[in-house]
């Protein structure tokens, strides 16, 4: 068997946190989660040079980092 190099397991990673991500009950801990899984994603893009892979997953960690901070803003409002 072929030995898998560090990005490949990174792709991987990326792949297993987006699906977990999925999984989570609570709005925060799936966009959280989902956050980490693209940020993932993004740097195994451009690791293969797969430059519309990366810049998808760029947009939904911003619509995340968007989301989680004007919900914690939000709280803290109140």
């Amino acid at each position: 068997m072929e030995n898998i190099n560090f990005v490949e397991c990174l792709g991987y990673l990326a792949s297993v946190l987006v699906a977990i991500s999925f999984l989570m009950k609570s709005m925060n801990k799936l966009r959280f989660m989902n956050m980490v899984g693209g940020i993932c994603f993004v740097i195994y893009a451009v690791a293969i040079n797969a430059i519309p892979v990366a810049l998808i997953n760029l947009f939904t960690v911003c619509i995340n980092v968007y989301y989680l901070t004007k919900k914690n803003t939000s709280k803290q409002a109140e």
